[in-house]
């Protein structure tokens, strides 16, 4: 893969919520705009290969993106031959981002021991390179990996392409830039709500937070951010501003120019619609932050 591709900015969605037609509908409009990478997440839905395998057959330039697909779910040779079938499939268009997901997720919803996860994600990535593979002459996609501390930051760049930061801040873009070196990719995951009012801003700031400030990788992060337990419980209004964004247009494009202006060199937004559910589309943002437009 060409990764000048990713230069130009994607779309982090979920879409498990939507049938195998909308997928293919929502992936055709997303590539339509411009953008450059669907990225899809794992959590309790369809196995993110599968969607991937999906997505990537119902369009024609658009990279798709696992934002991530969790290493405690798959033996590291069978992911290798999941990403190496997938990027034949669609012509070097797949990034497979890797994660240890959190600990409430692997442990108290499957069963599975969470034990040292960057150990565990060192040891993964290193089996993964020494699996074999006997299918068709295939260049292993770019992996990138969840990362948000420092220690994971660093294995990220001496072990895969590049890290794929979510729930963050342009500062802790320039601080991962910073440490990962010009030469690796740093895919980052932006909110955005198109709305000049300030109560539903951080209304749907706070609804999307609910699902995560319980999950200790995340609180950790922003608390190494400077932000206190106290804010974070509470959604203060400084704290829910800076993870994020919303406001008109040019205030949406400024925060994700600040990610690139700090060193990002992919950003994938994900869309929060200001008058919808959590899984609403809003195609309003979409279409006004679109690289076409």
């Amino acid at each position: 893969m060409d990764l000048k591709q990713l230069g130009t900015t994607g779309v982090w969605n979920f879409c498990d919520g939507m049938s195998a037609a909308e997928c293919g509908d929502f992936a055709r409009r997303v590539e339509s705009l411009g953008y450059s990478a669907l990225w899809i997440p794992e959590t309790i839905g369809r196995d993110p290969m599968v969607s991937s395998a999906m997505l990537l057959n119902a369009t024609e330039s658009l990279i798709v993106a696992t934002g991530i697909a969790n290493i405690w779910m798959r033996h590291p040779g069978v992911m290798k031959q999941a990403a190496l079938s997938l990027a034949e499939l669609s012509g070097d268009r797949f990034v497979l981002g890797l994660g240890v997901s959190h600990e409430p997720m692997v442990e108290g919803l499957r069963g599975v021991d969470y034990n040292k996860p960057l150990s565990a994600m060192q040891k993964y990535l290193a089996a993964m390179e020494a699996s074999p593979w006997m299918g068709p002459d295939a260049e292993m996609p770019p992996v990138v990996v969840a990362a948000l501390g420092p220690k994971m930051l660093e294995l990220s760049r001496d072990a895969s392409a590049g890290a794929h930061p979510y729930w963050t801040t342009p500062e802790h873009t320039a601080m991962a830039a910073e440490m990962l070196g010009p030469d690796a990719l740093l895919c980052v995951e932006q909110k955005v709500c198109l709305t000049t009012d300030a109560a539903v801003g951080r209304a749907k700031g706070a609804e999307q937070l609910s699902l995560y400030k319980a999950l200790p990788n995340y609180r950790n992060n922003w608390k190494r951010l400077g932000f206190t337990e106290d804010q974070i419980e509470n959604d203060d209004a400084a704290f829910v501003d800076a993870v994020m964004a919303w406001g008109d247009e040019d205030t949406l494009r400024a925060r994700v120019q600040a990610h690139y202006d700090a060193g990002a060199t992919h950003v994938c937004i994900q869309p929060v619609a200001a008058d919808g559910g959590r899984g609403a589309v809003d195609w309003t943002v979409l279409e006004a932050l679109a690289p076409t437009g």
